[in-house]
């Protein structure tokens, strides 16, 4: 047999030998400095406990902060389609568009289809009960909206029933409905209560708590055409989107009613445009008060550690390297920033879900959750915050000439 082998064979058993006796030996060493760390830790247990609550505190300011303009953009996100316009009257929304602009729209080249839109704001029971409703031509939903993984059976019957509904499936939830209930939505807008058949559920990159029905319902009950907020034009191509856009605008121009025409990203990035100055707000006043609070802990941390001078030199004296002694210090803090984040996280979940009662009103569906990047970033933030308060005082204490240490404490 070659020597190699068995050289290479005697050298892969030694190591799995040595690895079995060494893991006990990780394990106990890992367990006994535990002790040792949660053990200091309890040494002074107000110091402790108002550090953690100055850092969750913080910390929960920063992650609810953050989270509204992250939550905000991954809607956008989530909803825009590159082959979708939005028309609206180029003087505002308020004012809305003629009925008559359906048809011309739809004949100009490159368009496929043309739905018009009523905001109906209909409440279930209570004014807490609101979510996003409004009305739509119910001929070309499955044309205009494929992404919204609609069944053939629920766009029929919604085609087909004049009181038919399309529900998203947050709001289902919600509400604990399902598909065939009839359900009736109160509007404070138009003074005008109507009764809905739920005829399916959307899906895909639909608003996850909307609710559409049929706008001729809609006119019919009213008694006259309902106000048209604005029209959701398709294109067959992304590449037509400046054409058409240009096309309807044109045709409009100079009338009583002249439009505004845009892609659905810059669209909804619009109507987000005027919080974005209190986005960046946010922000920085997050970052702020986690440097505020920062700050607080590396003094906490200091004083801490400059009461423990004896302490560390005595433990250095009996063997404890700096290195070691330096690597618990700083494993303290650490932790203690963990604990606070924790704690900041969990507080702004429940911030964030007490905020999804109103957010739901306007289609925030995810304002009920903090997104995983928040709650990474947040994390990262206390561990740092750990890190930086506990590292420059740790690492005087732990090079300090022994002697010197005991004799300044004695």
């Amino acid at each position: 047999m070659n020597p190699c082998r068995l050289n290479v064979r005697g050298a892969v058993g030694d190591w799995r030998e040595r690895s079995k006796n060494l893991a006990p030996a990780v394990y106990k060493g890992a367990v006994k400095y535990l002790a040792f760390i949660l053990k200091n830790l309890g040494r002074s247990k107000r110091r402790t406990i108002l550090t953690i609550l100055s850092i969750s505190v913080s910390l929960f300011v920063f992650a609810v902060l953050i989270s509204v303009p992250a939550i905000a953009n991954k809607a956008v996100a989530d909803t825009a389609s590159s082959v979708r316009l939005i028309c609206i009257n180029k003087a505002g929304m308020t004012y809305g568009l003629p009925a008559a602009y359906r048809p011309k729209i739809a004949a100009l080249p490159h368009v496929q289809a043309v739905i018009a839109q009523s905001w109906f704001g209909g409440i279930y029971h209570e004014v807490s009960d609101q979510f996003p409703n409004l009305a739509i031509d119910s001929d070309q939903a499955g044309v205009m909206w494929p992404d919204w993984s609609l069944s053939a059976k629920a766009l029929d019957d919604f085609a087909r029933i004049r009181t038919a509904a399309l529900v998203g499936p947050a709001t289902m939830r919600r509400f604990h409905f399902h598909v065939g209930q009839q359900i009736m939505l109160r509007s404070p807008l138009y003074q005008l209560n109507l009764t809905f058949k739920i005829v399916g559920v959307t899906g895909g990159k639909a608003p996850a708590n909307f609710m559409v029905f049929r706008r001729d319902y809609f006119d019919e009950a009213l008694g006259r055409p309902a106000f048209i907020e604005d029209m959701v034009v398709r294109v067959d191509s992304s590449s037509a989107e400046p054409q058409v856009i240009d096309a309807i605008d044109r045709q409009f121009a100079n009338s009583s009613a002249e439009t505004l025409t845009e892609s659905d990203a810059v669209f909804m990035g619009s109507l987000l445009e005027g919080y974005r100055m209190l986005f960046r707000f946010a922000e920085v006043l997050g970052f702020v008060v986690v440097l505020t609070i920062g700050l607080v802990a590396a003094n906490t941390a200091a004083m801490a550690i400059r009461e423990r001078r004896a302490e560390i030199a005595v433990m250095r004296a009996i063997g404890f390297g700096s290195g070691l002694v330096m690597a618990l210090v700083i494993a303290e803090a650490v932790l203690i920033g963990i604990i606070g984040g924790l704690l900041a996280c969990v507080g702004a979940l429940g911030a964030l879900r007490l905020l999804s009662t109103y957010a739901n009103a306007i289609g925030l569906t995810e304002m009920g959750s903090i997104p995983v990047s928040i709650v990474t970033e947040t994390m990262a933030v206390a561990i740092l915050i750990g890190f930086i308060s506990a590292y420059f005082p740790a690492r005087s204490a732990a090079q300090r000439n022994i002697v010197d240490a005991l004799r300044t404490v004695a």
